[in-house]
């Protein structure tokens, strides 16, 4: 056959392996790093990554690849992208695709299955890694087709982003990974409100914001009650418009830090387990409107914060959240940023119901200018071993508005969400709470730093403890160029875990709580990147300004920081704390 009678191509299909279909799929999207640890079933899809110049970052485990994703969506608001191949690479995800399911980030993970021919014949490793991987995402859909994998793919980030966003799985088996077929482009399409948060949103019953409207404005003491919601809606705007027309003060969890500044008169801080002076204000106020958030554990202190009294206005997307854990007097399903936007109509114009509550707002002012005083122990505090407090004090001094505080589980989340000041509305601050697990620092230190890019800085805490398991990962942002501040607070042990045996069993009951005493500045140096050691509090300032300053590596600084399990707990001298059995107070 002659080159003139060879079939001619058809310029309306493209033909892809299943891999290559899903790596086009995500170049459609738009899609950021993906992060991942190859296998034999994905290799049709990674060398489709090369030859598309996506994005892909080995990483060294596949949990801090989906811990790694998850902060990239959040501080990006696109949705973060995992891979991971069959059998112990799907079931290492597990935890870091919880956190996201809990805190309802967007995330696409795709997971390699068994060729079908051989599928439960004892292939290596093969185990039921979908039934593990079900109840930590919204949504496993396997690809049973070649020809529907841009379907599955578009129909993963559609679930990943709408409603309350969360982990999608696409499950990948072999035989369609490497298989070819011929895709008609109009195929390769995608949905543009799907690439990133918040895609679709819904607006509350407008008889339900009526109802809402008429319970704010009669109060004296209204009180906003702000989770992460209001970052997955991006609301700010909307929030402060109302907080400031009709005076309401923001209190916040820790997921919803930022939510208005912390350096804002009306922000009242954190409420929950720790806080400012917000549990005095809710136990006082006659309207409470709670917006994005499942007032959980943490958020009510075990569930006894939120008075029975007080009338509570609950705004959620979810409508299954409304008073899963606490009555609402009225619930508003729906965006947070239209809900808002939507109270703030129905209650213009104001008249005089701001200047009634000046007082009320002044109080609040007042009230966080005295706390502030009085927290200046820790924020300044000269004690050796550093006292944690004096780190956070010194991160607000140094860090811009623009720059992100990344939170590791454990004592990190909760110093910072404590003490950290966001100097302006938006995700400036990165917790891990959708299932507190401790190791999300440093991976997700990575995303973070890749998600702002490089005019951004990031800095990432978290404990001797949770940098232990993910130490690794500081070759993987040595090598893709991750160059944010990672702060160790370093206290040989199991912080909180010591801290409560303490409270709870006395001075000396400590059990598998502590840990052998290292340098991780000299652990940074072994990784290729820039080590310091910090023992002395005088040169907390120095170290991070100099860990800011370096853009050509990562930066590890060791705080050694108190070893007193009396004092380990952030705002609680706890050499005088009683815990009963069975209670968990701090």
């Amino acid at each position: 056959m002659n080159a003139s009678s060879k079939p001619k191509e058809d310029p309306s299909t493209l033909v892809l392996t299943g891999g290559a279909a899903v790596a086009h799929m995500f170049r459609q999207h738009g899609v950021g790093p993906i992060f991942g640890m190859g296998g034999f079933q994905l290799l049709p899809f990674y060398e489709a990554c090369r030859q598309l110049r996506l994005q892909h970052i080995l990483v060294n485990d596949e949990r801090c690849g989906a811990f790694a994703a998850d902060a990239y969506a959040r501080v990006t608001n696109r949705v973060g992208v995992v891979d991971a191949t069959l059998g112990p690479g799907a079931t290492n995800l597990v935890t870091g695709l919880a956190e996201s399911f809990n805190a309802g980030i967007p995330i696409v993970a795709l997971v390699a299955e068994a060729h079908r021919e051989h599928a439960w014949k004892n292939m290596t490793q093969e185990v039921r890694q979908l039934e593990i991987l079900r109840p930590v995402v919204k949504e496993v859909i396997r690809v049973e087709s070649i020809r529907r994998v841009p379907e599955f793919v578009r129909r993963a980030f559609t679930v990943a982003t709408s409603g309350r966003p969360g982990p999608a799985i696409v499950a990948l088996p072999e035989d369609i990974s490497h298989a070819e077929y011929a895709f008609a482009l109009t195929d390769l399409r995608i949905d543009e409100g799907s690439v990133g948060i918040p895609s679709h949103r819904s607006r509350p019953d407008a008889s339900d914001v009526a109802r809402a409207a008429a319970m704010i404005a009669k109060a004296k003491r209204p009180l906003l009650l702000v989770g992460g919601g209001i970052h997955l809606s991006q609301a700010y705007d909307a929030l402060l418009a109302l907080a400031g027309s009709e005076g309401i003060p923001v209190a916040h969890t820790m997921s919803g830090k930022g939510a208005i500044a912390c350096t804002d008169p009306l922000s009242a801080g954190l409420f929950g387990r720790y806080d400012r002076i917000a549990n005095e204000l809710i136990a006082t106020s006659d309207c409470l409107l709670v917006v994005g958030c499942k007032l959980g554990e943490i958020a009510t202190r075990r569930y006894s914060i939120i008075p029975d009294a007080a009338p509570l206005i609950h705004i959620d997307v979810l409508g299954e959240e409304i008073g899963r854990t606490t009555h609402a007097d009225l619930a508003l399903v729906g965006d947070a940023r239209l809900a808002l936007e939507d109270l703030a109509a129905a209650l213009a114009p104001q008249g005089p119901r701001r200047g009634a509550r000046e007082g009320y707002c002044a109080d609040v002012a007042a009230r966080m200018a005295k706390w502030i005083a009085g927290a200046r122990d820790r924020t300044q505090s000269r004690e050796r071993p550093i006292n944690i407090g004096r780190i956070l004090g010194e991160i607000n001094h140094i860090l811009s508005a623009d720059d992100v505080l990344v939170a590791d589980g454990g004592f990190a989340a909760h110093w910072g969400a404590l003490l950290f000041d966001t100097k302006r509305a938006g995700r400036h601050f990165v917790p891990d709470r959708g299932l507190a697990s401790i190791g999300y620092g440093a991976p997700a230190g990575i995303g973070a730093q890749i998600g702002v890019g490089p005019g951004r800085r990031v800095v990432a805490l978290t404990g001797d403890g949770g940098f232990n398991m993910t130490m690794g990962e500081m070759e993987t942002a040595r090598r893709v160029g991750a160059n944010f501040v990672l702060c160790v607070f370093n206290n040989a042990a199991s912080g909180y875990v010591k801290a409560l045996q303490h409270s709870m069993y006395g001075a000396g009951s400590y059990q598998s709580s502590d840990l052998h005493e290292l340098n991780y500045a000299d652990v940074g140096r072994a990784l290729g990147c820039t080590g310091i050691r910090v023992e002395d509090p005088e040169e907390v300032a120095s170290a991070l300004e100099k860990g800011l300053a370096n853009t050509s590596t990562p930066t590890i600084i060791d705080f050694v920081v108190t070893r007193d399990p009396a004092r380990m707990l952030p705002a609680v001298d706890n050499r005088a704390l009683k815990v009963a059995k069975g209670d968990r107070p701090v």
